[in-house]
């Protein structure tokens, strides 16, 4: 059996105030490239992990990814009291800790693949909540189930009291409360520097309990941005409109503070975007991924070329995936 996930962009997380008693929330876009594309079959022992292109992958990527695949098989054949192993082989990867999503979608491919080769039916929430993936943001976890451009809802404080990162949460997957077909011609050009990632594992942590709780204005700024602006232009496929909400959300609440912590290179390549003629650019997640939403490519590569010949780095052209991740059994 073979699974294709799609990757994504983690646009923001929307309250990390929590006066109203909920906090997270998130928005988010699903990307057709670059994919992870993993294959599994069963065998007798152990849980093993082969990579089709090791020479081309990272030794950290390589140690990341055996280890997520591993900790979410067993997860998984302990909730369904499996035995026996599976063999699984990464045939197409995408970079870890570059704000694109791999860790969800890795743990999700990975128990998918055994439930369903065990015939059962279990739905993606509930697999999220098995492999522990989705305590802060639904974006991965919806983007894997459905595709297109998602707003999750957060979680309620008595489920979740503190301000983590998902990585540190035991929290199940957000409510989904808005999920639209993102337009088809809009391109997405991704620029994935060659820079030292800022933050991840235990820096990401202190980061949420220094900088929260946010202040409660910019939650209602970035709130009114959203719904008044955001998603509407996505409904009526106004790039410019929802071009000028990606900029803006660049300077308020949490995302204000993951760009400030950003080494000076990442909003230097995002201006340039800007200047090429890129209608909006943000940063996904942590970073170091930038994405310039446009619908002329062409300027936007050229301006991200010159941005990353002396540093060194990753163009990727895409654009949104309206749907979720694909099984193919192989007979």
């Amino acid at each position: 059996m073979i699974i294709k996930t799609p990757s994504r962009l983690h646009l923001t997380l929307i309250d990390l105030n929590g006066s109203l008693g909920r906090i997270d929330g998130g928005v988010g876009l699903t990307l057709e490239k670059p994919a992870l594309v993993l294959e599994m079959e069963r065998n007798n022992g152990e849980i093993s992990v082969e990579f089709q292109n090791r020479e081309s992958i990272p030794v950290k990527v390589i140690s990341d990814y055996e280890d997520k695949i591993k900790t979410s098989a067993r997860r998984m054949m302990d909730y369904l009291e499996l035995d026996g192993g599976y063999s699984f082989t990464i045939c197409e990867t995408y970079p870890s800790h570059s704000g694109l999503g791999s860790g969800t979608q890795l743990s999700l491919a990975t128990a998918k693949l055994i439930s369903e080769a065990d015939n059962q039916q279990i739905t993606v929430p509930e697999i999220a909540n098995i492999v522990g993936r989705g305590g802060t943001s639904g974006i991965g976890v919806a983007s894997f189930d459905k595709g297109g451009f998602i707003v999750d809802g957060g979680h309620p404080q008595d489920e979740k009291p503190d301000f983590l990162p998902s990585s540190a949460s035991p929290a199940s997957p957000p409510p989904i409360i808005a999920r639209y077909d993102f337009p088809h011609d809009w391109k997405v050009v991704l620029v994935i520097p060659q820079v030292e990632k800022n933050v991840s594992g235990e820096k990401e942590v202190n980061i949420f309990q220094e900088y929260c709780p946010i202040p409660v204005e910019e939650v209602q700024q970035l709130s009114h941005l959203l719904l008044m602006k955001m998603m509407p232009a996505v409904l009526e496929k106004d790039l410019d409109g929802f071009g000028e909400a990606v900029n803006s959300i660049q300077n308020i609440g949490f995302k204000k503070v993951e760009n400030q912590l950003q080494k000076p290179i990442i909003g230097d390549i995002m201006q340039l975007l800007r200047d090429a003629g890129a209608p909006g650019v943000g940063m996904s997640s942590f970073g170091p991924t930038i994405y310039a939403v446009n619908d002329n490519t062409q300027d936007i590569v050229s301006a991200a070329r010159d941005a990353l010949r002396d540093i060194g780095g990753s163009i990727i052209e895409t654009r949104a995936q309206n749907s979720g991740a694909v099984l193919e059994h192989i007979h």
